[in-house]
């Protein structure tokens, strides 16, 4: 008996930037739900959204007023759950300094690497 085809999941996060925290929450819970169902994940950041990726930023960041979580809880909960995060190399030339540093883990991929994930029926693509 073979197995099942593992669902694929690929999100482009460029509007939920650092100035919108309140938009990040959705891209992350999503992430989480996708390997929750045992789908591949993953979270391609993308123009100013690639600032989550450097360290600190996330961390005084949270997702709405009054919440306990910061939005680099969400990030660590997402990569310890296998969720793969991956910041624009052209994006993170303009958006990040070069004595910054990105948060454990973030891969380089530039945005021909979301647009292949786009078209491979494999994989299913959301943008936020």
């Amino acid at each position: 008996m073979s197995e099942p085809a593992r669902s694929q999941l690929a999100f482009l996060i460029w509007a939920a930037t650092p100035a919108h925290p309140e938009l990040i929450a959705t891209p992350l819970v999503h992430a989480l739900a996708g390997r929750a169902l045992d789908a591949e994940v993953e979270l391609h950041f993308a123009g100013p959204a690639v600032r989550w990726l450097v360290t600190g930023v996330a961390a005084a960041a949270y997702p709405a007023a009054g919440s306990d979580k910061s939005v680099a809880a969400f990030i660590a909960e997402a990569q310890q759950a296998g969720v793969r995060c991956y910041v624009c190399s052209m994006a993170a030339a303009q958006w990040i300094a070069t004595d910054e540093t990105l948060l454990a883990g973030v891969r380089h991929a530039g945005a021909t690497a979301f647009v292949a994930r786009s078209l491979d029926p494999a994989w299913k693509t959301l943008v936020f």
